[in-house]
Parts: C-alpha cells; sequence; structure tokens
C-alpha cells in the first residue's frame, strides 16, 4: 500500500497572528491619540504661518526681479525698492500704521521690526532713491546699490511680525 499522493493534499487555513496590532493597554491608545493630535498642530500652525507670510515671498520675488533689471533699467529698479519697503510693511499682519512715516519716524519702525541692525542712513538713502534726480540715482556706485538690494532683502527676509 502506497501513501498519499500529493493531489490529496489540502491548504492549511491561515491561523490568527501570535499578537494583536491593537494596542494592549489604553496608555498606549491615549499615547498615539496625543502624537496624531501633536502633529495635526503642528501641520495646521505650519500651514498658517505660510499663508500669513504670503506678502513676504511675494515681495522677494518681487526684489529679485528688481536685482535681475537693475542692469538694464536701473532707475527703474531703484525707484521701486522704497515703494517695495512700503508695501511690505503695509502688509504686515495687524497692519501697522506706517503709511505716512517718513525720515526718521521711517527709519525707527524699520529698524525696531528689523533682527538685525540697519544702517543709521537707511531711510535717508531709501528717499534719496524716491524723490532725488535720475542723475543723482545714476551717479551711485554698484556697491552701494547691491548694499542697498542686500539691507532691502535682509529686512524683508527676517522683519518681526507680532502675533
Amino acid at each position: 500500500m502506497s501513501g498519499p499522493a500529493v493531489d490529496q493534499l489540502q491548504e492549511l487555513a491561515s491561523g490568527a497572528p501570535p499578537f494583536s496590532y491593537l494596542p494592549q493597554t489604553w496608555a498606549w491608545g491615549l499615547l498615539l491619540g496625543l502624537l496624531l493630535a501633536g502633529l495635526l498642530s503642528w501641520a495646521v500652525l505650519r500651514c498658517w504661518r505660510w499663508r500669513r507670510d504670503r506678502y513676504r515671498r511675494e515681495a522677494l520675488l518681487r526684489l529679485d526681479q528688481l536685482a535681475a533689471a537693475a542692469a538694464e533699467q536701473r532707475l527703474m529698479a531703484l525707484r521701486e525698492l522704497p515703494e517695495l519697503l512700503k508695501r511690505v510693511a503695509l502688509s504686515m499682519p495687524g497692519a501697522p500704521a506706517v503709511g505716512t512715516l517718513g525720515g526718521q519716524a521711517w527709519q525707527q519702525f524699520l529698524a525696531t521690526h528689523a533682527r538685525q541692525p540697519l544702517p543709521a542712513t537707511f531711510a535717508a538713502q531709501l528717499q534719496l532713491l524716491a524723490y532725488a534726480p535720475d542723475a543723482q540715482l545714476a551717479a551711485l556706485d554698484d556697491a552701494s546699490v547691491q548694499r542697498l538690494f542686500d539691507v532691502t532683502r535682509q529686512w524683508i527676509e527676517a522683519h518681526h511680525v507680532a502675533l
């Protein structure tokens, strides 16, 4: 007599895993819930900050365009720098009343919201860019123009916004 044939073998039913995928105690479930709530809170906060800083990203994009145009259309780019800074200040959350600021008051506003020290004559340089004759702006050397663009970029990137 021969043994059972291979075609008579039947597949075994899969058994239950030797462990459960669910937490064994309520504390693990609570920890998982807290972790998910923290992750969700972090994601909502990041999204809120990203939307809040939209004006900053748009201003930096415009500043890059002005810096690229500084070679061909230098006067137009220099004239727009003070306007760009004023628009950024007006777009800040909480909308500070900066529309009428000028001179020393404007310098004080820029300095108090800057995270790094600004040149003491920054507002005067902005005023020069806005109101000086074209010949005076054309006489500015490249190093001065680059410094103005750098300080403007620094202020836009890092100015302090009260929540």
